[in-house]
């Protein structure tokens, strides 16, 4: 069966102190709405399983995957993990903010498990992690590994290329692969011309134990 859920568990997340951010502003601040072929809602545990053909949206944040958990915590926030069915990747899209005049923005990704975090504002996409930027229809930036955590705040992300054991350890071989846009560089022109460029995604170090 086909449901929307309208729990208050689901209804809203809870309000932060405003925090300039280049991604969309007013997504953290949006209600979470989510559809599922099936809900399993644990009122003490403040927690609820959605499976198959899930969606949630909240503001301009779509996440898309075969199962999703959400969780409140004591002060309101709430976070969701989605994960793909086998041998599929589950999705991420989010619009940036974008200079007055300037094409629209949006952040894409893909992963087989996708963590968002209501507190910290954080997307976290493990197993064959793949992080895309779009201008307009342009692709600009693409990175690749098996960890990705972008920050809807700052704008800042972390790639890890190494897949991680049971144990923790890093396996060989991993690399991290990135396809950066160079910015765009504006032509002399009249004062009255110039709208400036977008910022483009800016790394930084890359996640888990440093590498001997």
């Amino acid at each position: 069966m086909n449901c929307l859920s309208t729990l208050p568990l689901l209804a809203s997340l809870a309000i932060a102190p405003f925090t300039l951010a280049y991604a969309e502003k007013a997504d953290r601040h949006q209600p979470m709405n989510i559809e599922a072929d099936a809900l399993r809602h644990d009122e003490l545990q403040q927690s609820s399983v959605f499976t198959g053909r899930v969606v949630l949206t909240k503001g301009s944040i779509v996440l898309r995957g075969d199962r999703l958990e959400v969780h409140q915590d004591a002060d309101g926030y709430q976070s969701g993990t989605v994960t793909a069915a086998a041998g599929q990747r589950a999705f991420f899209r989010q619009k940036r903010d974008a200079a007055p005049g300037a094409p629209e923005e949006f952040v894409e990704g893909e992963g087989e498990r996708i963590e968002y975090n209501g507190r910290t504002d954080t997307v976290r996409l493990l197993r064959r992690a793949e992080l895309r930027r779009y201008q307009g229809a342009k692709l600009q930036d693409e990175l690749t590994g098996a960890v990705i955590v972008y920050n809807n705040l700052t704008d800042v992300f972390s790639v890890d290329g190494q897949p991680r054991g049971v144990d923790g350890a890093a396996a060989p071989g991993g690399r991290v692969r990135a396809i950066l846009a160079p910015k765009t560089t504006p032509a002399p022109a009249s004062p009255a011309a110039a709208v400036p460029a977008s910022s483009s995604l800016r790394s930084s170090p890359a996640l888990g134990s440093p590498k001997p």
